[in-house]
């Protein structure tokens, strides 16, 4: 059989949980209580890099341990594809169906793309092998998990118990510890509402869960979900999904998260200035990497939508080759703690960065209104900011650089040595 056809099988393993929930999970299971933070994770089993600006340095066979290297991900793809994918500015893969197998090992070397994958008996042979430079956990543990009913028919148990995913986690590192780990939840991350989840489940669990895992993630599609009516409204669960699971994973953990860019369940599906703009308000809000969910299920099953999409992959390849040039800028710690700045209706989300005494502030339109914004920035007073890829200059004055944003865009502006 073609790894085209049965990716049709991916309902079950990575969507179910958007489109296809049965009567009895339109709830939420489990008390939305508030969230504890600062949690200093214990169950660490491998050594992590102190030097923030390179998380996989400690790793002999992790990805790759320059400080100008951001991992930008593409989830379960099959390996003819990776060629196109590298052409894009991907890369990493993440997953393979049914695999990782000899075959799909081969052509992905011959690519040159990476990957992280399940580590089955095909991938344990092959821990020498630079192609495979993680391991992945089992994919979203923390949502209701499918089962079949006593008579036959498909239906929904418990998540996996924070504490099971541990254990796995400490086995899967005895196995290899040459190599991080990626543990990637479920929407509950973000929104303490969604509905998905398995009986007993309360949010809390998270503070387990992160400790599964050397790299945490998490997806949610905000303009794919049907869960609050999809759109703009959404768009908030995208920061606060990878504000929460910062705080949870503390600081020996890298976190990433998923962006989407297809038509998922044939409804609605975002722009690309909006998938730009998740895209960037991860990063800002302090993402160390992205994973693109590409597939589409309806109207017709489509493994590589993005692909089959000129303008949004046309976006998808501009955002992408402007990450990897700023991929050092990005590695560096925050100057001060990302703050969104309201602009009448407008809500302008920004972060400042400063790697060889030139400061950066990256600032991005979180809402479909325009608007014009006071920005506020920490650079020498009368300093000059450049703005990356438009052409033009902005001057500061007092502590704040004023600019116009059309929905979603993205500014990134460039100090002067400071």
């Amino acid at each position: 059989m073609q790894e085209s056809t049965m990716m049709s099988g991916m309902t079950l393993y990575h969507m179910w949980r958007l489109f296809a929930l049965p009567a009895n999970l339109k709830r939420f299971c489990g008390a939305a209580v508030a969230v504890s933070v600062g949690l200093m994770c214990t169950a660490s089993a491998a050594p992590r890099s102190s030097d923030t600006s390179r998380p996989y340095a400690s790793y002999s066979h992790g990805p790759s341990a320059s400080a100008n290297y951001f991992p930008i991900a593409v989830w379960l793809q099959s390996p003819q594809n990776a060629a196109r994918y590298k052409a894009a500015g991907f890369n990493l893969y993440i997953g393979l169906w049914q695999g990782p197998t000899e075959a799909q090992l081969t052509e992905l070397k011959a690519a040159g793309m990476p990957v992280i994958c399940e580590q089955n008996a095909v991938g344990l042979k092959h821990t020498s092998d630079p192609t495979i430079v993680g391991w992945m956990h089992q994919d979203e543990p923390d949502n209701a998990q499918p089962m079949k009913a006593a008579d036959g028919s498909q239906t929904y148990g418990p998540c996996v118990p924070p504490q099971k995913i541990v254990k796995e986690y400490l086995e899967m590192n005895r196995a290899d510890p040459t190599r991080p780990i990626l543990l990637n939840l479920g929407q509950g991350v973000a929104d303490d509402t969604w509905i998905g989840r398995g009986n007993g489940a309360k949010p809390e669990d998270y503070e387990t869960y992160v400790k599964g895992g050397d790299i945490t993630s998490f997806d949610i599609y905000p303009f794919a979900s049907n869960l609050h009516g999809s759109g703009e409204k959404n768009v908030g669960f995208v920061a606060n999904g990878v504000d929460r699971l910062k705080r949870w994973a503390g600081p020996t953990r890298v976190v990433w998260n998923c962006i989407e860019c297809s038509q998922i369940d044939g409804a609605t599906k975002p722009t690309p200035a909006q998938t730009r703009a998740e895209v960037w308000m991860s990063l800002i809000h302090g993402s160390r990497g992205l994973i693109y969910f590409v597939h589409q299920f309806k109207p017709a099953f489509n493994e590589h939508a993005l692909l089959d999409d000129p303008a949004m992959l046309t976006e998808v390849t501009r955002t992408n080759r402007q990450i990897q040039a700023l991929a050092t800028i990005l590695n560096q710690p925050d100057v001060a703690p990302c703050t969104i700045v309201q602009a009448g209706t407008g809500k302008i989300d920004i972060v400042c960065k400063k790697s060889g005494g030139v400061v950066w502030l990256l600032s991005v339109n979180r809402t479909g209104t325009a608007c014009d914004a006071l920005l506020p920035i920490q650079a020498n007073s009368g300093a000059v900011a450049e703005a990356q890829d438009e052409n033009r200059k902005l001057q500061l004055g007092n502590g704040q650089i004023k600019d116009h944003f059309e929905p979603w865009q993205v500014h990134i502006y460039r100090f002067a040595r400071q």
